[in-house]
């Protein structure tokens, strides 16, 4: 996003319980969330003041921190509250949020049975930047080196921050290569998702995404399989392997920051938006219109 460094911002960032000044919401350099990655977090959108799938996503931040060992300090009512008066306070409208757990920095090592658990809460503004015909030109992917791991070896259904080491060297190596994002295999070589975003395809009317058996089954995920329902479109979740993408028509990315965008380039695999990606984009902008919000 274009602007000053995130951490040279005006305004108030809620941290344990106080408002502070952006820049001086540290943490020390020894926490355990730095050092050991026991940190979890959600990203949330709001339009014009009113927050989408509120309450999904704090169960998520809760279900998140209790996979990790984390007791939140806070209630689920406390931390919607927060997120609602985040808003109101730095006078945002259109904005994403960023409500995030970690560690202390009281024990240093592995175990860290009596650190604190520190919970912060960040919003800025963030406006949609494309019109949706600049949207339908697609994004352009490549496949990741990295695969997302075993479930047997991670807390897969986390929104965990050490499960996105390896999203941020994928996309980091794709985007020196000029594409937008890298398309993640699973731990068998079946596709799974984007760096940040999970995935569909569209084949004779018919929408297939991958089962999200090793990775985050995503709210904006959640709401399109809902809204490709409404509109009588069959969705077939199942394993999809890359030899398939030739056999697609359409595709695109779910997710909150994303919503829904279409993708125009697999590696050599040409995909076209159609007429269920570009209702599936309208039905998506008019779910997260305040007024569908507050009906919710």
């Amino acid at each position: 996003m274009a602007g000053p460094a995130f951490d040279q911002r005006e305004g108030h960032i809620w941290y344990n319980g106080d408002y502070v000044d952006w820049k001086d919401a540290k943490m020390h350099v020894l926490s355990h969330g730095l050092h050991y990655a026991s940190s979890v977090f959600e990203g949330v959108r709001a339009y014009g003041g009113e927050i989408f799938k509120l309450e999904q996503h704090t169960n998520r931040l809760f279900a998140s921190a209790d996979m990790l060992g984390m007791e939140m300090p806070y209630s689920r009512e406390e931390l919607n509250r927060i997120q609602i008066e985040i808003l109101e306070k730095e006078g945002l409208q259109d904005a994403y949020l960023r409500p995030i757990v970690w560690r202390g920095s009281e024990m240093m090592g592995i175990s860290a049975q009596s650190n604190r658990i520190n919970v912060a809460v960040a919003a800025w503004e963030w406006p949609s930047y494309f019109k949706p015909e600049d949207r339908l030109k697609g994004l352009r992917l490549a496949t990741a080196e990295w695969r997302r791991p075993d479930p047997r070896t991670i807390p897969c259904r986390a929104k965990a921050a050490g499960l996105y080491m390896i999203c941020t060297l994928s996309k980091h190596k794709v985007e020196r290569q000029g594409f937008n994002d890298a398309m993640m295999l699973d731990f068998e070589g079946y596709i799974a998702e984007a760096t940040g975003a999970n995935i569909f395809f569209t084949k004779n009317g018919v929408l297939h995404t991958p089962t999200p058996d090793c990775f985050l089954d995503g709210i904006t995920r959640q709401t399109t399989i809902e809204l490709a329902k409404r509109r009588g479109i069959e969705v077939i979740e199942r394993k999809i392997r890359p030899e398939e993408l030739g056999d697609f028509e359409e595709c695109f990315l779910t997710g909150t920051a994303v919503e829904v965008t279409p993708v125009s380039v697999i590696d050599n695999y040409g995909f076209t938006p159609g007429d269920i990606t570009k209702q599936l984009m309208d039905d998506y902008t008019n779910e997260v219109t305040p007024k569908a919000i507050a009906a919710e």
